[in-house]
């Protein structure tokens, strides 16, 4: 990228020094923007803003004040609440680049500042952050969810590039969709995981993590590779007696799970069937199996 594209080294503040805000914050830093002020409620904030940014806490009227750009890095339902009192206290947001990490809003959430001169970037890292000592790693290479408007597109690359990511053009109408389908593959894939764990446990497996490592990493490079052409399993070979038998033990053991299990095997029999993976006689034995309709 051009060097003109870069951003100008700014003076960062920091509205919520969670998690993500103090990773962001602390990225920019090392990118050699000045992270002078932030704000946050919890003794991890103060922790993170302390360890991670080099500040201590401050009022968020103070952050904005002494801030050229400024991460909204709070809940995603807190986020409209308060853009919406940062623009009703009268705070002076002219000219400051307002830039928050919400996956699921674009800009339109940040219309009530720009209406006040703030000019809005929405930066999502497509990560997850435990905050361990690893978390700023783990944006080397990583994806932003980006929307920003036409002008500051060469701005908001710069942004995500300097934090080590990679910058993906998110429409602003599309924001829910996208971070519909983050969350469904990593969120649900962790209860899955955790459900099965805990499943094996019951049965006397002494280290279910064990046993479920190789399979999990080898079906995650299966579909990053292959998408649904890498389906294995009872489902997509039409087993439906053993999908059955899968139904009833779950009944007994985990009823909460089976319902869950024939959502996912319907869900995954109409894909296989739709990618003429499955055929249609050996649907309508998992239909009987799963005592359901899988078409679409």
């Amino acid at each position: 990228m051009d060097t003109s594209d870069r951003p100008a080294r700014l003076a960062v503040g920091v509205l919520g020094a969670g998690r993500v805000g103090s990773v962001l914050g602390a990225a920019l830093r090392l990118a050699g923007h000045r992270v002078v002020a932030a704000s946050g409620v919890s003794d991890m904030s103060r922790r993170q803003a302390a360890d991670r940014l080099g500040v201590g806490l401050s009022r968020p009227e103070e952050v904005i004040r002494q801030a050229e750009l400024v991460l909204l890095t709070v809940p995603d339902d807190v986020l409209p609440e308060l853009v919406a009192g940062l623009a009703a206290t009268g705070a002076d947001l002219r000219g400051k680049l307002l830039v928050h990490a919400s996956g699921a809003y674009g800009l339109a959430v940040l219309d009530p500042a720009a209406e006040m001169g703030a000019v809005p970037l929405a930066l999502h890292p497509v990560m997850t952050f435990t905050g361990r000592d690893d978390d700023l790693t783990k944006l080397n290479g990583c994806s932003f969810g980006v929307t920003a408007p036409l002008m500051l597109r060469p701005v908001a690359e710069a942004l995500v590039i300097e934090m080590g990511g990679e910058p993906v053009w998110i429409a602003e109408q599309d924001r829910a969709l996208y971070h519909a389908a983050l969350a469904g593959a990593a969120n649900h894939m962790i209860t899955l995981i955790a459900e099965s764990q805990e499943l094996l446990s019951k049965i006397g497996v002494e280290h279910p993590g064990r046993m479920l490592g190789p399979l999990l990493g080898a079906a995650l490079d299966n579909v990053l590779r292959l998408g649904i052409g890498g389906l294995t399993g009872p489902v997509v070979r039409g087993d439906a007696g053993t999908v059955r038998k899968h139904v009833d033990a779950l009944i007994l053991a985990a009823p909460e799970a089976a319902d869950a299990y024939v959502a996912l095997a319907r869900l995954t029999a109409d894909r296989a069937l739709a990618a003429g993976l499955l055929k249609p006689e050996a649907a309508e034995r998992l239909l009987d199996a799963l005592g359901g309709n899988i078409w679409t």
